[in-house]
């Protein structure tokens, strides 16, 4: 769907913020998000953004129907492990479970298919299964020495399975394992083996810089106002209406799971 060039400017702006902070402040994203799905909810990108945001924020309800309605809109099985993330924290790990057996796992790329078996391992948690969530982390991925993006967190899953289980030596050792192929600081591998190895930290700046980045808090406005804050460069001051999207594409609301 084709959008007029100042409301595309103006949702681009949005999904950008969303993007830039949805790790270090989600509910300002989630905020900037809800103006993006104000202004063009039947936009496919927005729609997926809005889930994410609201996924960021544990608005689990709300991020599945975007995420569903994403999916109607392209097609796609991509977002079908966080849609089963959804349903875990929803409650429901069974249904979690029974998405992770469903035919749009085989069309997920490698990367989708291990964070499908993440979810499935953590349903398998939910349910009280630890065994049961060992052996779905154990995988060829698992035991490749390859490094891809993916390979710290399936490490450290596995890991913190194992130290649920009480396998604390092997537990040990996948945390040392995930921490080797963690270049990012993707995960807390290495806070996990110091606590393993009995050595604790000291926080020296206590609480002082606790609201540091709170200086660029978003007044969630309309979205002309959000507009008019970056629009030196525009020629027509006064183009200050504008246009009205149908907003009553309510499907991902209307289509929500239930209890199995």
């Amino acid at each position: 769907m084709s959008l007029p060039k100042t409301l595309a400017e103006d949702v681009a702006r949005n999904l950008v913020m969303v993007a830039r902070l949805i790790d270090e402040d989600p509910e300002q994203a989630y905020a900037y998000s809800r103006i993006a799905l104000r202004l063009a909810s039947r936009v496919a990108a927005v729609r997926e953004a809005a889930g994410f945001a609201a996924y960021a924020t544990q608005k689990y309800a709300e991020a599945l129907a975007e995420f569903r309605a994403s999916r109607r809109m392209t097609g796609s099985v991509d977002l079908w492990p966080v849609m089963a993330d959804c349903e875990r924290g929803l409650g429901r790990p069974e249904r979690a479970m029974a998405m992770a057996g469903e035919p749009e796992v085989q069309k997920l790329d490698k990367a989708g298919q291990v964070e499908m078996r993440l979810v499935a391992a953590g349903a398998r948690r939910d349910m009280g299964q630890i065994d049961a969530a060992i052996v779905t982390l154990q995988s060829p991925e698992l035991a490749s020495s390859a490094v891809h993006s993916w390979t710290p967190r399936l490490r450290y899953a596995y890991a913190d399975a194992l130290l649920e289980a009480g396998r604390e030596d092997e537990a040990r050792e996948w945390f040392g394992k995930a921490l080797e192929a963690d270049k990012d600081g993707a995960t807390d591998a290495s806070d996990r083996l110091a606590e393993l190895d009995g050595v604790e930290f000291v926080d020296a700046l206590g609480d002082d810089d606790e609201h540091a980045g709170e200086a660029g808090r978003i007044v969630e406005a309309r979205a002309t106002e959000a507009q008019d804050t970056d629009d030196e460069d525009r020629d027509d001051a006064d183009s200050d209406s504008e246009p009205e999207v149908d907003e009553d594409d309510e499907d991902g609301e209307a289509d929500g799971p239930t209890k199995a």
